[in-house]
Formats: structure tokens, sequence, C-alpha cells
């Protein structure tokens, strides 16, 4: 199909928990379509989806992956998002600029963790979707089951649109019930082709027909009537109904089959160019002026202002930064101009292309819902609007989640540091969901991310794209150091060796403050003992003293330092003088006023299914943290509480294990405390041995 309209083009991302099949379904879709000779395979690498060699190795997405192809005179857009909890804000992303979602789910498991979170994000872009029950030739497959498990914990009215001939081996084919006929698989001849229904399905077939029938009915008023008074509705009928109804999202229908044999894929698709939406359907696209709040909205017409939303960027070593978008309105031509609205900078738009797994095909004219990419933009970045200069909008863009784990990460080879923190400049532009920062205290490089397999995943892509190899540590505990007592403490330096010398005495009252105040330097010299010109600097010195506390050479916070006293010498005194003797003077005094160690505690957050609530809680328990509340969410369990940072470095990989990767956690700094005195002791022991 040479050129399409808007109201030809679907949207969808195909999405669900790992494992359940998705790039397996995709390559099925390029298979059936004519795009692809052969089914690429996940297991043996030969995905035309999961191209990058991360992916590979792991048999996972880790990265969305666009693709097209066109069906029944419709152009079909999909993405293949990831499933694995590391990788979904990708998923997210995706999620914001489609118009509908293929969601799967295991004919063996059934609904997942990772189904349910996928549901939620398609529920607040309001996407109709429609469910399809993968692998229904594997062992212990189960499509009453799986169904079951929809209904249980998707929380939205679902309808059976297909039904399984066989189960497991004996898995053949699959009966549509919207056009009443079945559909096997010839691998031989590579088609699908029409069969009879088997005639001990007929009686179960007529009965899930009937069932479909009433739930179209029951979309629409007239057609309710309609089939109330007559039991009867004409075929026509049954596809206005169909449509309103999965458009609104007051149906979403079930498939089932197996993608690596092709079998149950043709009807699903038939379904997808017929009642999911087109961008036309799906209407008013709703965003902001620039620098105000007030509403803009944009039609998805060719004639309109253009606009476009950047959902990814992909950071290729040699052409450079591609950044992926979705237009929403008007049209775009190649070598023109573009204005970023969210950064009101103009960007020189080089050849445009259409992305299929990582090939790049090229297009002279994009329109409204076409998924395309440009390479080489400088300033855009993911989550940007493009849109015409003279007409500009902002559409939202999705926050990254926080991050949940973090490394300290060093270049292995000496004098690599500059090229370490280009690389991850270059990494954190392609994915928003890591953080890099140095640590001023420790002076650590950090780099944090959702999981272990997140960080490592990027560790492998820095030595891949840019020939950065890197160690991974566990981040140093930013503690810090504070007294209990007070004190009045002489500082003194005087210094005699020929000539001028150098003469500074202070007298100190050093007393504690409430946690979180801070730093408190008080002058209090009545009279000229200590020149004015003198006293910034045994404050300066008293500053730099703190830096480093005498417990274990970690800062020290909340306390008072007054000035109360001291003498000068008219020739030797000098700021330098004063500086080093109250810097003395606090060294000497803070060893008067039992001085602590205090650790970073953080609010943290976990979500887990019900059944691992005492294993979680007694976990918690057991890293000195405490429980502040519980809240319910369907078959879920939020535990808000609180624990010491030091406690939780390693939590992402200890959670997942607990909940089988069921479970969720994010956190925040709250405050400082104490340390115990047993664990302080250790420290204490640790800080000496580096210092040693």
């Amino acid at each position: 199909m040479s050129k399409y309209e808007s109201k030809s083009i679907r949207n969808l991302a195909i999405i669900g928990h790992g494992g359940t099949g998705k790039t397996s379904f995709c390559e099925s879709l390029l298979f059936l379509a004519g795009k692809t000779d052969r089914p690429g395979r996940v297991d043996e690498g030969t995905s035309s989806m999961d191209y990058e060699p991360e992916e590979q190795k792991r048999h996972i997405s880790i990265s969305a992956a666009t693709n097209h192809i066109d069906w029944d005179k419709h152009r079909i857009n999909f993405i293949d998002t990831p499933g694995d909890s590391n990788f979904t804000f990708d998923t997210k992303s995706c999620l914001r600029i489609v118009d509908s979602a293929v969601v799967l789910v295991d004919a063996v498991a059934g609904v997942e963790f990772q189904t349910e979170k996928v549901w939620e994000y398609a529920d607040e872009f309001n996407l109709p979707r429609l469910l399809f029950i993968s692998r229904m030739d594997r062992e212990r497959a189960d499509f009453e089951k799986a169904v079951a498990t929809i209904r249980e914990r998707l929380g939205r009215k679902v309808t059976i649109f297909s039904l399984p001939i066989g189960a497991e081996n004996n898995f053949s084919g699959v009966v549509d019930l919207t056009c009443m006929k079945a559909f096997t698989y010839d691998d031989q001849k590579r088609v699908e082709k029409t069969i009879d229904i088997p005639s001990d399905m007929v009686e179960t077939v007529q009965q899930y027909r009937d069932i479909l029938i009433e739930d179209i009915a029951e979309t629409d008023d007239e057609l309710m009537n309609k089939y109330l008074e007559g039991g009867e509705l004409s075929p026509e009928d049954l596809q206005a109904g169909l449509r309103k109804g999965v458009v609104s999202g007051a149906i979403v229908p079930i498939f089932c089959g197996s993608a690596t044999k092709n079998i149950g894929i043709h009807p699903l698709l038939d379904t997808i160019v017929r009642y999911l939406p087109s961008p036309v359907d799906r209407g008013t696209v709703l965003g902001t002026k620039p620098g105000t709040a007030d509403e803009e909205t944009r039609l998805p017409e060719e004639s309109a202002p253009f606009s476009a939303l950047v959902f990814k960027t992909i950071a290729d070593p040699y052409a450079g930064r591609l950044t992926l978008f979705r237009v929403y309105s008007g049209t775009l031509k190649s070598d023109l101009s573009l204005f970023n609205a969210s950064r009101k900078t103009t960007e020189r738009i080089g050849n445009l292309f259409f992305l299929e797994g990582k090939t790049q095909k090229p297009v002279e004219e994009l329109i409204p819902g076409d998924i395309a990419a440009i390479a080489k933009l400088k300033e855009t970045a993911t989550g940007d609007t493009l849109s015409a200069e003279k007409s500009p909008i902002i559409y939202p863009k999705i926050e990254p989640p926080p991050a949940i784990i973090s490394f300290a990460v060093e270049a292995k080879t000496r004098g690599d540091e500059d090229k370490l923190v280009s690389s991850i400049h270059r990494l954190t532009d392609e994915d928003p969901t890591l953080i890099f920062h140095r640590d001023d205290q420790t002076r650590e490089m950090i780099l944090s991310g959702l999981g272990q397999v997140h960080i490592e995943v990027t560790v492998e892509k820095m030595k891949r794209k840019f020939g950065l190899e890197v160690n991974l540590k566990t981040p140093k505990v930013p503690y810090k150091e504070t007294i209990k007592g007070k004190t009045t403490v002489q500082g003194r330096y005087k210094k005699q060796s020929g000539g001028r010398g150098q003469f500074g005495d202070t007298w100190l009252d050093i007393e504690p403050l409430p946690r979180g105040s801070g730093f408190e330097f008080v002058d209090r010299i009545v009279g000229g003992v200590i020149p004015g010109q003198y006293r910034p600097a045994v404050e300066k010195g008293i500053v730099e003293a703190m830096a480093e506390g005498v417990v274990a050479g970690y800062p020290v916070v909340d306390l008072r330092v007054s000035l109360t006293d001291g003498s000068y010498h008219t020739v030797d005194s000098s700021e330098m003088a004063f500086k080093i003797a109250g810097s003395l003077g606090f060294k000497k005094g803070v060893l008067e006023c039992q001085p602590t160690l205090l650790e970073p505690i953080v609010n943290i957050s976990i979500e887990i299914p019900d059944e691992y609530m005492g294993d979680v809680i007694g976990d918690l328990n057991s890293r000195r943290g405490k429980v502040l509340g519980m809240d319910s969410l369907g078959h879920h369990q939020i535990i808000k509480g609180q624990v010491p940072l030091a406690e939780i470095l390693k939590y992402a990989p200890d959670l997942r294990s607990m909940t089988s990767g069921r479970g969720t956690f994010t956190y925040e700094h709250s405050h400082y405390e104490e340390v115990p005195v047993y664990i302080a002791e250790k420290i204490i022991a640790e800080s000496k041995k580096d210092e040693a």
C-alpha cells in the first residue's frame, strides 16, 4: 500500500508480563503480512524485533521496538514493549502515544503481576484493548483457567471472541465467534485455512456466541431493545455495536492462539482493522500553550498545524541519536525546520524514516498517526513536543519513576573518567530512568536505576557502544556525625620560627542543635579582644574542620559554635592564624561533646500481593525498619515504613526473590537518626581500616 489516510492507521502496543510471547507474536504478524520469509525466534536470537545483543543474550525485550504491516488496506503500526519490571517505563512511554493495546496473557500462568501493572498504565491513557491468550500449544495450557484469572485480576468485563480447538500438543486451531468460522494453520503451505467447526464443539460455540451477542447488545440501548424484542441482530447491527463497544472500552475481546504456530493471529488482525480505533476515532488531542496552563487542542487532520510527541531516544554509536515520535496533527516533510516547543529551540530536520526493528526505511512525508524517527536532532529529548513555530503546543510528558538501586561506578582503566561521564550521559539521554550524579560527600560517581538487571544491561551497552569497561561497587552510605553534649574550649595557635610569627587565640562554646538544623556560627565577641577582620576566618576554619569529623571522618552537622572570647597579637596575628585556631578548638571541643554517628533514614513504600505480606514485614523488621501503615490496592498491599538506607542498598534483588518478581518499591530520603552503638562500632572500625 503506497499511500494511506489517517483513518486507515491502527497504532497499537503489544503489552504483557515478561515471557508471555509478545516478541513471537510480533514476528507472527510480520510473517502473516508477508514482510518476512519466516518468523524470527527469540530463543534462537533470530528475532527482527529483539535485535540488541543484550536482548538476544537474555531472551527478553529490553527496549521497545517499532514496526508496521499492511493488512486489509490498513496500516498497522505496532510496538513490541518490554515486560520486565526493570524496563516498563519504556512500555508506559509507548502506551502514551498509541491508540490501543493488545495484552498477551500466558495460557499456563494466566495473568501475572506485570500484566496487572501494564493494564493499569493502559487504564491511565484510557486505551481500548484486546486480550490474546498466548502459547495454547504449551504443556498445561488451560484456556478457561486463563480467562478466570483475567476476570479475577483485571477487573474489567471481558468477552470471548475465539475458542481453542484442542490444547497443549493437540492445539490445532481456533473458532472465531464473530464470523462463526474455524481456522487452522497449514505449516507446509504456510497459509491459514478455514475448516468446519468440530462437531463436539458446536453446542459450546453456540453458547459463547449467544453471550457475545448479548454483550454487544448491551453497548447500545437501541440494539438492546431490538435484541429483547426479536432475539436476533443483523450482521450490520453486530458490527456497528461491536465497533462502538470496543472503541469505548465497554467490550474487551479475548482471543487465543499460538504465535510460534501462527494459529489464531488472523482473526485477531481482522478485529484490529475492523474494530480498534484509528487516530481519527480518538479525536481531539489535548495540550497546553507553552509557558501557560491554557488548554490548546489539535485535530488529527493533515491541514492542522503540525505537532508530534517524542516518546523514545536511541543512542546509536554510528547513526548518532535517533529520535522516535508520533505525529498527532499536520504533515511533515524531510529537509525542513521544526520548533521544539518544550525547549523553545528550532531543529533542522534531515531524513525521515520508519523503523522496522533495527532497519530504517526512508519516507518522504508523514501524516497524523504516523510513528517515525529522525536522526541527529541536537536538543530534542524524550518527552519533548515538536510543533509548528507559529502554532506551538506542548503535550503532557510522563515523569520517569524514582530509581530504586544505586551502584558506585568507576572506569576499569585509569584516565577513562571523562569518557565514563560522556558515555553515561549519552545513555541517560536514551533512558530517562537512569540517574547519574557525583556524590560530593563520598566522592563517588553514582549510577542509579530500576533494578540490578537495568544497571547490568547499561554497563553491557557502555562496553558495546562506547568501548568502555567499568567496575560496579556498593555505594558508600553518606553517614554524618553530630554531638550530644556541650563544652567550652580554647583553640590557640602560636608559631614562632624566626621573623614574624603566627598567633590566634579563641574561646568557643559548642552545643548541639535539633536534628536537621545544620550549622550555626554566632559571633559573641564584645569589645575588640579579636578584631572584626579575623572573626570570619574563625568560622571558615570551623567549617573546614566540620567536613571530616573526629569519630569516623564523616561531615559534622546540627550544632552551634559561638565565638565568645580570645586574644590577638598586633604583629603576629593573621586571618590564617585565627582560621587554624578555630579549627583546632573545634576538633578538641567536639571530642568533649559526646560525638556520635548519624545514618540516613528513608521513607519506603512496598507494593506486594497479599500472600507475601508476612515475609516482607518480617524482612523489613530484620533490616531495622518500622512499618508506619498499610493500604489495600486490589489484590495488593502497600506497606509504608521507614528503614535505614544502609539496610536497603541491595533490596531490589532481595524483594524480587522474596515475592517471585511480583513486589515493587520506591523510597525517598526522610531524615538522619543516630546509629545504634553496636553498628556504629563496626562503621568506625571500617573507617579506620580504610584510612590506614
